[in-house]
């Protein structure tokens, strides 16, 4: 029978309709496989995931192709977005481990284990001590939740009715409300440094016993970035004179949930920074989010120094 590739030659063909019937299916068919192969080629060479596809070993290859008497190679991947590869004599990089180089601004909190008997077993003499085995572990202390209470005693005058004396209130950053100005600062180091939102923070006032809304925390925020308009506006001027600025703009999805779905919003970053060709312009980058979670429009608190 007429395999793959096989030339055909008038003198060889047969008379018989039947056979020749065969002969043209056995052919078309394997036409059809040379055209499923030449289009998966077509797509791994120039399709939109060239690289991807290319990436296909030859088993695979062979094993769409069925039978076919092919030596078609994958080419190689075009790995434009990976680094070239390291020379071999380059010498590897030691890594970097922090094995008990504790860092040496944190404060010690000292804990002296003594032994339950410091006398000698031998002739029950007092032990002196020879020396000492120190070991440091990093510990934690969770954030701890508590009640600042201000007491105002008042002092009056016996004689008179008029020489009443106290203190004054102590400002605050929200003034009659139930936060402290470190709370505040808690919440919105946490939001905008630490990236985790008021729901989230919410969840975990709730786990220590504390319930509050999420419409108060950004109240709160929106506070803090009234607080902050002044200086936001001094750090937008002083990037906007600089006579480099760098902007960009990233699109981001936002939980919107009235809508029951994200919203595409913007988050502009504008950078200013003389250093790499030592200018006098001192690096600042700003950002400023467009219509981003519970504060639409610019916010203060976006704005940081170098």
């Amino acid at each position: 029978m007429y395999g793959p590739f096989m030339a055909i030659r008038p003198d060889v063909l047969p008379t018989d309709p039947a056979a020749l019937t065969e002969m043209v299916l056995a052919l078309d068919a394997e036409n059809e496989k040379l055209r499923v192969a030449m289009q998966t080629l077509k797509e791994m060479i120039f399709g939109k995931r060239s690289e991807r596809l290319a990436t296909l070993v030859a088993e695979q290859l062979a094993l769409e192709l069925d039978d076919l008497e092919t030596s078609v190679t994958p080419p190689a991947a075009a790995n434009d977005d990976v680094s070239a590869a390291k020379p071999a004599d380059k010498p590897r990089k030691k890594a970097r481990r922090n094995i008990g180089a504790l860092p040496k601004h944190m404060p010690r909190c000292e804990q002296v284990l003594e032994p339950e008997v410091t006398a000698c077993p031998c002739c029950q003499g007092q032990l002196h001590k020879i020396g000492e085995d120190v070991s440091e572990v990093l510990d934690v202390i969770p954030a701890i939740l508590r009640v600042l209470r201000t007491i105002r005693p008042k002092y009056g005058c016996r004689g008179c009715t008029d020489g009443v004396v106290q203190a004054k209130v102590l400002p605050r950053l929200i003034e009659g409300g139930m936060a402290s100005t470190a709370l505040v600062t808690h919440v919105v180091v946490s939001k905008f440094a630490w990236y985790l939102p008021l729901y989230r923070q919410v969840q975990i006032l709730a786990g220590q016993g504390v319930h509050l809304d999420r419409s108060t925390l950004a109240g709160w925020v929106k506070r803090a970035a009234w607080w902050l308009k002044s200086l936001y506006e001094l750090q937008l001027r002083t990037i906007q004179a600089a006579p480099r600025v760098f902007c960009d703009e990233t699109p981001m999805p936002v939980l919107d949930p009235g809508r029951h779905r994200p919203r595409i919003c913007q988050f502009w970053a504008h950078a200013m920074d003389d250093r790499p060709w030592g200018g006098p312009a001192v690096a600042y980058v700003f950002a400023d989010g467009r219509g981003t979670e519970e504060i639409a429009g610019q916010s203060p608190l976006n704005a940081c120094k170098i």
